[in-house]
């Protein structure tokens, strides 16, 4: 007589019905399932053998015998610790439910990093718990992409670029801001181009740049949202000509059909530079750190790197109208020179060519005025808080848009035209 098939003759809903919490009999009482499981090459006791180990004794299982009922819903926010650091509370959301179980994502993070609670679970609870216990609610996670395909503007390696990781992050955002800074100044030609367009912050994380045979290092800014940290890194990357490089979603070919007159009109969000006439007709733009910029460019390959560089959000160094070699070269050495005179009439039309820590309050209006011409109508405003040359040097964007009730606009343009004072570029 054939002996039946073990697999068919199991009550396996036996099993299920000990799923939260009964005391399953011991497998002895089913030696059919014995039978299958050395049919299947693995017995308990031969696994423990082998591997030195203790089973967890019953009286250590305290589920409940009943499962708990499951009141939440999809997307549903509230409190969780963090899996990966159990003695940190972060925003999470309801992204999945099984049963009696919860799949919780923390804010700012992928499906990559996902988790399973119980509902009953002592590491979830609900919004505002944690600030009524005295606790520290992280801030949510952030998360920024790189766009590998943009344009990396004349200081950025394309190669290096390109080696560098899909995203940063998620983690906090100060670190997201680091990670990105940090590969900026990884990837350039010059690590002294990018560090010079940073500023010393409060409260962040640390950067470091080699240049002129030592290390130098700067704090960023305290950032705790993703808002501010892509506000940042949009600043940095236009100085940089490599606009559009981060975003806060993944980035595919329709980020890249930004098309010339797109990128001229988002280009006015940004500091305009300052433009003087060449003696052809030729307006070139004064950049920030124009200095930089051109000690970064090869001289014998700027005409190459303005027909070549003309990616999505790229504005080329020279016009492009097709000058020959030595016309173009011209133009460049008269761009250079014009620059070295602007500058230095700006220098001569300093107050009385005194150092700025001097400066009078009628002194600091006539600065703002020949700054920008669009920040000419604020310059009052310097008057009536009696902002002298000193108190200048001090200013932030945020003392600006706090105190004196400036927009984010012109604070910012006043904030780089300070820093350029006091690195004695004005």
């Amino acid at each position: 007589m054939q002996k039946s098939d073990p697999r068919k003759e199991i009550d396996w809903s036996d099993v299920r019905k000990h799923k939260y919490g009964h005391l399953s009999e011991s497998a002895s009482q089913y030696p059919e399932a014995t039978d299958f499981l050395e049919l299947g090459h693995f017995t308990w006791d031969k696994y423990l053998k082998e591997t030195c180990s203790v089973p967890a004794p019953v009286h250590c299982f305290k589920q409940s015998y009943t499962p708990p009922s499951n009141e939440f819903k999809i997307s549903m926010k509230l409190e969780a610790q963090d899996p990966r650091n159990t003695t940190s509370t972060c925003i999470a959301t309801v992204v999945g439910l099984t049963g009696a179980r919860l799949r919780l994502r923390l804010d700012g993070s992928d499906n990559k990093n996902d988790f399973w609670r119980l509902v009953d679970s002592a590491e979830i609870q609900p919004v505002g718990n944690c600030e009524k216990n005295g606790g520290m609610l992280q801030p949510p996670l952030v998360c920024i992409y790189l766009n590998k395909n943009g344009s990396t503007g004349p200081h950025l390696d394309k190669k290096k670029v390109q080696q560098l990781p899909d995203h940063f992050g998620p983690a906090r955002a100060s670190v997201v801001l680091q990670q990105a800074v940090q590969a900026c100044i990884d990837c350039a030609y010059h690590q002294k181009t990018v560090f010079s367009f940073l500023k010393q912050g409060h409260g962040g994380e640390v950067i470091s740049a080699v240049f002129d045979r030592e290390q130098h290092t700067l704090n960023l800014p305290a950032v705790n949202s993703i808002t501010y940290v892509l506000r940042f890194l949009e600043k940095l990357c236009h100085n940089l000509r490599s606009d559009n490089l981060f975003g806060n979603q993944p980035f595919t070919q329709t980020h890249l059909s930004l098309t010339t007159t797109e990128y001229s009109h988002s280009h006015d969000r940004y500091l305009p530079g300052e433009t003087f006439v060449l003696g052809n007709s030729l307006a070139r733009s004064l950049e920030p750190h124009s200095d930089s910029m051109d000690s970064t460019l090869n001289p014998t390959n700027l005409v190459s790197t303005s027909q070549n560089l003309r990616a999505p959000g790229y504005r080329p160094l020279l016009p492009s109208c097709g000058l020959p070699l030595s016309t173009a070269s011209a133009v460049r050495r008269l761009c250079s020179r014009g620059s070295d005179r602007y500058l230095e009439s700006r220098d001569a039309s300093r107050p009385s060519g005194r150092d700025p820590s001097s400066w009078t309050v009628e002194d600091v209006m006539q600065f703002i005025r020949e700054a920008d011409p669009q920040l000419g109508p604020h310059a009052d405003l310097f008057r009536k808080h009696e902002i002298d040359g000193k108190a200048l040097l001090l200013l932030r964007s945020d003392v600006m848009m706090k105190y004196m009730g400036l927009k984010l606009g012109p604070a910012l343009k006043l904030s780089y035209h300070i820093d350029r004072l006091k690195q004695g570029k004005f």
